[in-house]
C-alpha cells in the first residue's frame, strides 16, 4: 500500500498469470480423474496442492487491487474472480461424486465452465471510467427492455394476455373477463409512464455519453465521482420494473401512483438523474455546463410526464 500501484502490470499478473494458471491446473485436475486408474495418493496431494496455489494466488492478485482505483473496477474484477473460485469448486465436487468407469457430461460441462470464467478476464475494463461505461450500458439495455415489452402489449391490441391465457369460449368471441383489457384511461395513463420511462433511458444514454467523452480516472476525486454516477444509475431500473408491472391489466392505479411518486423521491428517475446532475454541473467533471442544456431538457420532459400520468390517475379516482 505504500508504494505506486501499477494498473497495468496488475493486468498483466492477473490475466497471463494467476488466471491462465487456474485454468491450466483445473484442466490437469480434470483429466487426472477423466478415466481409470486413480491417481496415487502422491499424485492426488500434488495436484489438490498445484490447485489450491493457484487460486490462492488468484485471490491474492485480485486484492492487489486497491479500492483508489475504482469501486465499479473492482466489483467487475472481484465477480469475475468469485466467477472462477465457484467454477473450480463445482468442478471439484463433481470429480468427487462422479464413477471414475468414464468422463461425465457433468465434469465435461464444469470443467468448461471454468474455462469460460477465465476467459472473460481478457474482456473485462481495464480501468474504472470503462468500468462505468459497463454498468451504464446494464442499466440502458434493461430500461429499453421495459420500454420494448409494454410498445409490444399496446401493439397486440385490446388484450396483451392473448398468447398466455386460454380461451375457454368456443368460436371467435373474445373473453369476457374485463380484467385481461386496457380501458382508454388506461391507455393515457401507459402513454404518460412510457414518457417517464423514454426520459429515463435518454438520461442514461447522454449519461454514458458524456462519460466516454469527459470521463477521466487520473484523479481520486475523479474516481470518486465516476463511481457515484454508477451508483446512482443502479437506482432507475428497480424503479422502472416495478413501474411496469403495475400497468398491465387490470392495471393496478395504486402501484401506478405510489411508483409515479418514487419518480420524485431521493432514488427516484428525477433525482437521481436529473436533479443531481444539475446540482453537480458546476463541479462534476463529467457533466459540466456544457451538457447542462440536455440535463435541463429531460428535467423538463419528466416533470411533464409526472403531472399527466398524476392528473389521469387523479380523474379514475
Amino acid at each position: 500500500s505504500d508504494g505506486a500501484f501499477n494498473l497495468s502490470n496488475f493486468w498483466d499478473t492477473l490475466t497471463d498469470q494467476a488466471v491462465k494458471a487456474v485454468s491450466q491446473e483445473a484442466t490437469k485436475l480434470s483429466l487426472a480423474f477423466s478415466k481409470p486408474p486413480l491417481p496415487s495418493q502422491q499424485d492426488g496431494e500434488k495436484l489438490a496442492d498445484s490447485i489450491m496455489k493457484s487460486i490462492l494466488t488468484l485471490s491474492t492478485v485480485y486484492y492487489w487491487l486497491p479500492k483508489s482505483q475504482g469501486l465499479a473496477l473492482r466489483r467487475l474484477v472481484r465477480d469475475a474472480t468469485v466467477d472462477v473460485l465457484e467454477g473450480v469448486a463445482q468442478l471439484v465436487e463433481v470429480i468427487m461424486s462422479s464413477p471414475l468407469e468414464s468422463l461425465s457430461q457433468e465434469q465435461l460441462m464444469s470443467t468448461g465452465g471454468v474455462w469460460s470464467a477465465c476467459d472473460q478476464f481478457p474482456q473485462l475494463s481495464k480501468d474504472n471510467k470503462a468500468a462505468v461505461v459497463v454498468v451504464l450500458s446494464c442499466e440502458i439495455r434493461v430500461v429499453k427492455d421495459a420500454i420494448e415489452e409494454i410498445e409490444q402489449a399496446l401493439a397486440e391490441g385490446e388484450d396483451p394476455f392473448n398468447d398466455v391465457l386460454d380461451d375457454d369460449q368456443d368460436g371467435d368471441e373474445p373473453r369476457g373477463n374485463q380484467d385481461t383489457y386496457w380501458s382508454e384511461n388506461d391507455r393515457q395513463v401507459i402513454g404518460a409512464c412510457q414518457g417517464l420511462i423514454k426520459a429515463a433511458a435518454a438520461c442514461l444514454r447522454k449519461l454514458t455519453s458524456a462519460v466516454k467523452s469527459n470521463g477521466d480516472f487520473s484523479t481520486p476525486q475523479n474516481v470518486s465521482q465516476l463511481d457515484d454516477l454508477a451508483d446512482i444509475s443502479k437506482e432507475i431500473s428497480p424503479g422502472v420494473d416495478d413501474l411496469a408491472l403495475c400497468l398491465y391489466p387490470p392495471m393496478d392505479y395504486n402501484g401506478v401512483e405510489t411508483n409515479v411518486r418514487h419518480t420524485l423521491s431521493p432514488n427516484g428517475i428525477k433525482n437521481v438523474l436529473v436533479t443531481a446532475l444539475i446540482k453537480s454541473s458546476q463541479s462534476h467533471h463529467v457533466c459540466g455546463e456544457s451538457e447542462l442544456t440536455w440535463v435541463q431538457f429531460l428535467d423538463g420532459a419528466i416533470d411533464h410526464n409526472l403531472q399527466k400520468a398524476k392528473d389521469l390517475i387523479q380523474q379514475e379516482s
